[in-house]
Parts: structure tokens; sequence; C-alpha cells
């Protein structure tokens, strides 16, 4: 089979295409025929061995996949071989055939093709915990959006919406904060060229927001957290922007507000569950038309690593797939 490898920490110009032996599953796992490959800012980092999780070298990077179930390990009941399926992976996507753990498979509906399902679980999947499970985001409060224009910050765009919020959606150009209106976002930032917190101010009338979503970090974070209303919910989602922030604590205690974590990856493993519970209601969601996820562009497998590229310098608005297999 064909696989993009990772042989040593590195750019993605330094990643491989080249033909490897298929991986045979073993108890509790499946073999995929991957059709799909949702790219994600992870999979730049892991790739760096800059990531919490770090597979031992060569690897596929590739962490979200959809494909067809070909066999099934010793123990599985959950999929059967012809399935189509979601897979959260980690990594391995990025090649024509992936062994993933079995409860880690969820079934992808009639009313959705491969390369949807592919730009879809990841950054949905983050941002609906992030906004339910750890903000506990309301109906009537306001959530501020960084990084808006990004995978994950374009999903909780969308979820912002429909658990009925009043969305910020703040980006660095106007092009990304055209598609988060067309999202549903109701206030527009452009951090390029607006004053964040004054921004803030004006459209919340000075009580602040409820919530922040922050999968940026860097030189957002203090005036995002000082924008903050009474009782308000910081999310540290990631760090985009690259440098992580150090903030002053005594905003917490001022505001009496909340930083709290957002780790995926974790939940993912430590509450099986409810993650499930979480996947199923998403995937409802998008039969019933209410989440779409926004296709960037789409790429052979041959061209991965400039999917990988243009995540990097931020070119992605929404997500970029791999095309693997037909």
């Amino acid at each position: 089979m064909l696989a993009l490898l990772c042989k040593t920490h590195g750019l993605p110009d330094q990643l491989t295409l080249e033909e490897i032996p298929a991986p045979t599953p073993g108890p509790g796992q499946v073999r995929i025929a991957v059709r799909a490959c949702g790219a994600n800012f992870p999979d730049t980092l892991m790739i760096q061995n800059k990531y919490q999780f770090k597979p031992p070298l060569p690897f596929s990077p590739g962490g979200e996949l959809t494909g067809v179930v070909e066999e099934v390990g010793e123990g599985v009941r959950n999929v059967r071989p012809g399935d189509r399926v979601f897979a959260l992976s980690g990594w391995g996507g990025m090649a024509e055939q992936a062994v993933v753990d079995a409860l880690r498979c969820v079934p992808i509906p009639a009313e959705m093709d491969f390369v949807h399902g592919a730009a879809f679980l990841y950054n949905h999947a983050t941002s609906y915990h992030a906004l339910k499970d750890r903000a506990e985001l309301k109906a009537d409060e306001t959530l501020l959006v960084l990084g808006a224009g990004g995978g994950v910050g374009l999903a909780a765009v969308e979820l912002g919406k429909l658990l009925g919020a009043t969305v910020i959606a703040a980006a660095s150009s106007d092009e990304k904060l055209a598609v988060c209106r067309e999202k549903g976002a109701d206030h527009l930032i452009n951090y390029s060229t607006d004053d964040l917190r004054t921004r803030i101010r004006e459209i919340t009338g000075d009580k602040g927001v409820d919530v922040v979503y922050d999968p940026v970090g860097d030189a957002f974070t203090e005036p995002a957290l000082r924008s903050i209303g009474w009782k308000g919910r910081y999310l540290v989602v990631g760090f985009a922007a690259g440098d992580i922030p150090r903030i002053p604590t005594n905003l917490a205690l001022l505001k009496g507000c909340a930083v709290v974590g957002v780790f995926w990856g974790a939940f993912v493993q430590r509450e099986p569950a409810k993650a499930y519970q979480n996947n199923l209601d998403l995937t409802r969601y998008f039969v019933e038309d209410k989440l779409r996820p926004h296709i960037y562009k789409t790429y052979p497998l041959a061209e991965a690593p400039q999917a990988l590229a243009d995540i990097m310098t931020r070119k992605v608005v929404g997500k970029a797939v791999i095309l693997v297999s037909k």
C-alpha cells in the first residue's frame, strides 16, 4: 500500500510517499481501506515531535479518516467488514490502509460522503466538547471565538450558534470572516486591523463575553481574558500562534472567571462512552442539516505535504482534506 511517511521529525517537505506492507488488525482492532483523511494542526506538530502524543518513527500522519472496514480483529462487535466509518486514528490516516481501535470507529450515515466525513468529526468533536462539556455554554450567553477561520474555530462558530449563543468571530482576514458570517457569526472582528478589546467593549456594551474559545494563544490571550465578563469561562484549546502565553492570574480573581483546559484527545481516552455519545449527537446534527463543515480544498495523497504546509502558513479556511483512494 502507499503511505505518506514521517521517517525523521521535521517539516512537511521531509515527508515521503512510499510503498509499505499493509497492516494487520490485532484484537479489538479493524483494518480500514482509507478513502479520505482530514488534515489538522496537530498533524503539523506531530511530524515535528512537538505534540503531546509521540508515535514511534516511521509513521503516517493523519488522525481522522473515513473509509470502509476491510477486516476485523478478535473480539470486535461494533463494526463489520463493509461498514462505512469515521475513525479517530491518532495517526496513520494518510495511507491507503490503516489499523484503528474498533471503539474509535463511528458509522457514517448514508447522507454523508467520505470527504465531508473526513472534514467533520475531529474539529466539531473538539469544539462540541469544549462548548458543551467544559464551558456549559448557555443559549443566552455571548461566545468569543479566536482563530475563527481555522478548522476548530469555524466549528466553534457553527456550534455556538446551534447552541443558541451570540457569537463574536475574530480572525486575521476579511476572507476568513466572510466564511464565519456564512456560518452564522453575529459579530466580526478582524484583529489584523481592529483593536480586540475595543471592539469587544463596543459589541457587548462593556459587559464582556461569557465564554472565550481560544485555539490561538500568544498575544491574543491576555486582551481576550481582560474582555471576559463576570463568571466567564476561558477555554484553552491550543496554541496555533506558536507561543504559550503567560497570563496574570489576578484577572481570574477580579472577574470571578475560570480558565478551563480543553484536551479532547485525553477526553476520548478517559471518557469514551461520553465521547461516543457526543459523536452520535454531531452525526445527527449533520443528518438534520444543522452542521456542515467548510472544506477549503481537497488534495491527492501525493500532495498531502502541501496541505500540511498550507495549515502551517494559515492559508486554510475551515478544513483541508486528503483524498487517499476512490
